[in-house]
C-alpha cells in the first residue's frame, strides 16, 4: 500500500502564523500590565506603611496639653464636608475645604506635612478589642487622612456632644480597617490632648451602614451626654460603617 507522507510545514498557513504572532504580542502585553499593577501595589503598600510610621511617631511623642462645640448636624446646603473613601484609589478623598481658625492656639503641638499643611493631634483613640491606637488629627483633609484618623465634625474630645472621627479602611490591620468588626458593648478609650478631661471610656451602643450622602450620624443632639461616632467605609467602599459609642457610666 502506498503511503503519502505530508510534511508538517504544509499545515502552517499564513493565517496560523499571524495568529501565533498575535498570541505572543498579547502575552508580552499581559506580562507588562501585570508588572505595572504589581509595582503600583508595592508602592501603595509602601506608602501606607510610611504613613503608619508617621502616625505612630506622633502617638509616641504626644504629651498632655492645656486648653482649648458644635451643636449641629452636617448639612449639605451649608458648607458641608463630604468624605468619600474610594476603593479603587484608597488615597483619594473628596471634601470641601474646611474653615480654619484665623487665630490658632499656638501652644498646641503643631506639625507640618511635606506639602506645608499644618495640623495638630487633639486626642488619641484606643480600641483594645481590635488593637487600634492612633492620634486623632484636628480636621479632615485628603492629605491628613493618609496620616491618621481625623476629626470629622462635632464636639471636642470628651466634651458634651458628638465627637465624630473618620478613618480609612485599608482592609488590613491599619487605621480603621477593623472598626466594622466592633460589637455592642465594646469599649473605646479617648484621651484628650488639648483639654483637661484626661481619658474617658465609651461603650458602643449602635452600629449600622449608611450611604455616603447620609450625615445624620453627625448630629449633636445627645441629650447632654458625651458621645463619639466612628466613620469608615465598607469593604467594597460603596457605603459607610457607623459605630456610635456613649460615655460609660
Amino acid at each position: 500500500m502506498n503511503q503519502i507522507l505530508v510534511s508538517e510545514k504544509l499545515y502552517i498557513t499564513p493565517e496560523l502564523k499571524r495568529k501565533k504572532r498575535m498570541y505572543k504580542i498579547d502575552f508580552f502585553i499581559s506580562i507588562f500590565l501585570v508588572c505595572i499593577l504589581f509595582s503600583y501595589y508595592i508602592y501603595a503598600e509602601y506608602d501606607k506603611n510610611k504613613n503608619e510610621e508617621i502616625s505612630k511617631e506622633i502617638l509616641s511623642n504626644l504629651s498632655f496639653e492645656d486648653n482649648v462645640a458644635d451643636d449641629t448636624t452636617i448639612k449639605f446646603a451649608n458648607n458641608a464636608i463630604v468624605v468619600i473613601l474610594n476603593s479603587e484609589d484608597p488615597f483619594q478623598v473628596v471634601y470641601s475645604e474646611p474653615v480654619e481658625d484665623e487665630d490658632p492656639v499656638d501652644n498646641r503641638q503643631w506639625r507640618e506635612t511635606s506639602n506645608g499643611t499644618r495640623y495638630y493631634p487633639i486626642a488619641t483613640i484606643n480600641i483594645p478589642k481590635i488593637d487600634c491606637e492612633y492620634p486623632i488629627i484636628d480636621r479632615t483633609t485628603d492629605e491628613l487622612l493618609k496620616i491618621s484618623p481625623c476629626k470629622f465634625h462635632g464636639a471636642d474630645p470628651n466634651q458634651v456632644g458628638n465627637f465624630c472621627i473618620v478613618g480609612h479602611n485599608y482592609r488590613n490591620d491599619k487605621f480603621f480597617s477593623h472598626v466594622p468588626e466592633l460589637s455592642i458593648g465594646d469599649e473605646i478609650e479617648i484621651t484628650d490632648r488639648i483639654g483637661d478631661t484626661g481619658t474617658l471610656t465609651y461603650k458602643v451602643y449602635d452600629k449600622y451602614v449608611v450611604d455616603p450622602e447620609d450625615t445624620e450620624c453627625t448630629t449633636q443632639r445627645t441629650n447632654g451626654m458625651k458621645e463619639i461616632t466612628l466613620i469608615t467605609c465598607t469593604r467594597d467602599s460603596k457605603q459607610r460603617v457607623i459605630v456610635k459609642a456613649r460615655e460609660a457610666e
